[in-house]
């Protein structure tokens, strides 16, 4: 060939990932014109104008040679990665080909929803006893924890309605009229019903600390475990991370610390690990696809590390799992469900493995996981009050609970053959979805006979939480949406009571919120009543003597003094829990400690009153049926701009500002009683920004404030996590995916393509790929980005036609990142 290398050409080589020698002897070929030049083009494809020709039906050839030629993969990489056995041929025949197998062959089994157990037929009921009957548990190491549990909990409401009657007639005592005035008899439910919860959470906190020092507890789930024993080789375990539109490097860094972690165990060989993306972002799958190629190949991972992008996102993180279940459930024996930002220890999982196996009739095992790795104020915050108190909360549920406790949705084990049978969400009479599915999926495993129990005592289970007070309240937004759709599920059919308690739980978490506000209006209207308004010393026609107000300064005093000892008593029991056990010194020391919990306790006071605004506002968007729209969390620390805050806080900030003044006008000294609620109210913006800021959180860290054990002494886990974070910079974007030889190839190689396609097929590929080359990237929506990743033959030709067309757009190559 005589002609010289045409510039695009040139171009192409200088993005393969050669030495400069080797790139230099494949030019040498090209310019020869060796029909043979270019492996990349496969067997038997000659150059056109100096450039290769991409086969226009099955690019298999160009992918497997550019992969090849990336240095990424090699022959034995590849064999392993696409199922193919020591001499390359492939063990298993697909209908389409895949060049990487990112999934392992399909098994499928059946779980399809069932009727909902409320509303249902006769009939129908009687087929849910005959299911239940078919999967009953087997006997467990305990014959009697339900009993136990039982009584536990009749313990527990007798407590909580003992000392919540003991404070509601107190608080009558203390109102003018005895509780018998118009507004003061709605005021003392309400403040029946928060004091309530308030008990709930301090007889929870006394059981944890009496659990983790005198009271010894029979039903430890560790106590049944023997580490000398190897697991056995048919306890199969799918690790299994549902992801959708997360920060690729943050989700795939905490995969390779865990595996790794489970890799210095010994019991590795147990475990496979399931990427699942529902990801419609299409900047985002090509990452997700690179970085896992990158993960296998580090790692050592094909064959035990899979990587699936489902095309029909249907319901969501539970649809994802479930689609998870019927192709590859039975394949494992249990299944552990991690979030996008959890990270677990080898030594976490195979406890959780041996801690099944050792109680059979366990269906779900949850972890206690530890909130870590964030750096903005707001955030370490949260990290603080998780270690220093989430231990003993615990403790405490799984006291009054045992086998009948709470599952978070993730850093839990599950059993899969149950859970399949069992746990299949269907949509709601009312056409609705699950939202919080997992308080659900725990509740009809519970109803079937299988417990559910927390390992309060289980170390190395790690998760992240929102960075500032927005993305937190966006986060309870969905939360709060999802427990009130779960309302219904109170009086479900053939649920535990304790079960049905957990529901109620959930509501109370957020419809706490509107009682507390109704509670703070109707004081403050019962303090204009008494101030502005005659008193009506005789309300009855029949009244013989005047019924005087009677005010009782003294024993308000002492009723005030008892509802904030039960609130912050659980965090002087936390501190004592931590000094008991010699822990002081991984919080700083206590000393610091103690100033540390005093700061908590101060923020927590002035988070408290914007959180009781917002959640009453999601309460009642529920309630009044508004759709909601979930979007991933954001996964890196975000600091908060002045106006972003003053858009969301404005009207926190002058309800404040309109209460306080009028509160002040009717009386000086009530005024100064609600000074802690209005004050928070009013600083809500600047208290926003300033807790969002990382710089902050780093210098406070640095002078010990909010210090946690994680941070004193890293586990290598977390430690790995942050490292592979920060190392894996900026992914490739769908015009990568497009133009960039490596990229494509990994996306091609990843995809599956049909070897016939009919003529409407080829006529509107032909089209979309033709409107692409032309318009340039950015004139594509989304869903047609999508549409091209989905399809392997247009994505190649797209790729071959954008380097050599002369009408491609020039965003195309002037838009790749660098090599």
């Amino acid at each position: 060939m005589d002609m010289a290398m045409p510039d695009s050409l040139r171009a192409y080589l200088q993005r393969l990932p050669l030495e400069a020698d080797e790139r230099e002897r494949l030019r040498e070929r090209i310019e020869a014109g060796d029909p043979e030049t270019i492996p990349l083009a496969g067997p038997h494809r000659e150059l056109r104008g100096g450039m290769y020709m991409l086969p226009n039906a099955v690019p298999v050839e160009s992918v497997v040679a550019r992969l090849s030629l990336s240095h990424k993969l090699d022959r034995e990489d590849l064999n392993r990665a696409s199922g193919r056995d020591a001499s390359g041929r492939e063990t298993a025949i697909p209908a389409y080909h895949r060049v990487l197998r990112t999934m392992p062959p399909i098994k499928r089994t059946s779980m399809a929803p069932r009727l909902w157990p409320f509303g249902v037929p006769h009939a129908a009921n009687k087929a849910h006893k005959q299911d239940h009957a078919s999967i009953k548990p087997p006997a467990g190491p305990w014959a009697h924890w339900k009993r136990a549990a039982l009584l536990r909990r009749i313990i527990f409401m007798l407590l909580i309605v003992v000392q919540d009657g003991a404070a509601t007639w107190s608080m009558a005592n203390v109102m003018p009229y005895q509780g018998y005035g118009k507004l003061e008899a709605p005021a003392l439910l309400l403040f029946a019903i928060l004091f309530g919860w308030v008990c709930t959470g301090f007889w929870t906190a006394v059981a944890g600390f009496l659990t983790l020092t005198v009271l010894p507890d029979k039903y430890n789930l560790s106590k049944l475990v023997d580490t000398r024993k190897a697991i056995p080789q048919n306890a199969r375990t799918a690790i299994v991370m549902p992801i959708c539109n997360e920060d690729v490097g943050r989700v795939f860094a905490g995969i390779r610390a865990t595996w790794e972690s489970l890799q210095r165990t010994g019991q590795a060989s147990h475990f496979d690990f399931f990427v699942l993306s529902d990801s419609n972002d299409p900047d985002l799958r090509p990452a997700e696809t690179a970085a896992w190629l990158d993960l296998c190949k580090n790692v050592d991972g094909f064959g035990r590390i899979f990587y699936r992008w489902r095309k029909h996102r249907l319901r969501r993180k539970s649809g994802n799992i479930a689609d998870f279940c019927r192709r590859w459930g039975a394949n494992y024996r249990y299944m552990v469900v991690m979030d996008a930002d959890s990270v677990m220890t080898g030594d976490c999982l195979t406890g959780l493995v041996r801690r099944m196996e050792a109680c059979p009739d366990a269906g779900i095992i949850q972890t206690q996981p530890r909130c870590v790795g964030r750096d903005t104020l707001h955030a370490r915050i949260q990290q603080f009050a998780n270690a220093a108190y989430g231990p003993m909360f615990a403790a405490g549920v799984h006291f009054w609970q045992l086998g009948e406790a709470l599952y978070w949705g993730h850093n839990a084990i599950i059993r899969v053959d149950p859970f399949v049978k069992l746990c299949a969400l269907g949509k709601l009479p009312n056409d609705e979805e699950v939202l919080s599915h997992d308080f659900v999926e725990a509740a009809l495993m519970r109803r079937a006979g299988w417990g559910v129990w927390i390992a309060y005592d289980l170390e190395g289970s790690y998760e992240e939480v929102p960075t500032n007070l927005i993305e937190e309240l966006q986060r309870d937004a969905r939360w709060c949406h999802g427990n009130m759709l779960n309302a219904r599920f109170v009086l479900a059919r053939g649920l535990q009571s304790s079960q049905r308690g957990v529901f109620v739980s959930g509501v109370m978490s957020y419809f706490s919120a509107p009682l507390w506000f109704c509670f703070l209006v109707l004081s403050t209207a019962l303090l204009a009543v008494n101030i502005l308004v005659v008193p009506d010393y005789f309300s009855h026609p029949d009244q013989l003597f005047p019924q005087w107000p009677q005010f009782k300064p003294r024993e308000a005093i002492a009723l005030f003094t008892a509802t904030a000892s039960l609130l912050y008593l659980p965090k002087i029991l936390s501190l004592m829990l931590i000094g008991l056990r010699g822990e002081g010194k991984r919080f700083g020391g206590m000393f610091t400690l103690f100033g540390n919990m005093l700061e908590e306790i101060i923020f927590s006071m002035l988070f408290a009153p914007v959180r009781m605004l917002f959640h009453s506002r999601f309460v009642m968007a529920a309630v009044m049926g508004q759709k909601i729209r979930w979007k991933s969390p954001a996964r890196e620390d975000a600091a908060l701009e002045w106006g972003q805050a003053a858009k969301r806080f404005a009207l926190p900030t002058a309800l404040g500002l309109v209460w306080g003044v009028g509160v002040y006008w009717l009386s000086h000294a009530y005024f100064w009683w609600m000074f802690p609620i209005l004050i928070a109210l009013v600083l809500s913006i600047p208290l926003a920004v300033f807790t969002s800021g990382s710089h902050v959180g780093k210098r406070l860290r640095k002078a010990g404030h909010f210090v946690i054990p994680e941070e004193t002494r890293p586990p290598i886990e977390t430690a790995r996590t942050a490292y592979y974070t920060r190392k894996a910079g900026e992914g490739p974007g769908f015009v990568d995916a497009v133009a960039d030889p490596i990229i494509n190839a990994s996306v091609c190689a990843a995809g599956s393509l049909r070897r016939k396609s009919s003529g409407i097929v080829r006529h509107h590929r032909d089209k979309r790929i033709r409107h692409a080359l032309t318009a340039g990237p950015e004139a594509l929506s989304a869903e047609e980005k999508n549409h091209l990743l989905n399809d392997t033959a247009a994505l190649a030709e797209l790729h071959y036609a954008v380097w050599s067309a002369k009408d491609a757009h020039p965003d195309w190559l002037h838009s790749i990142k660098p090599a």
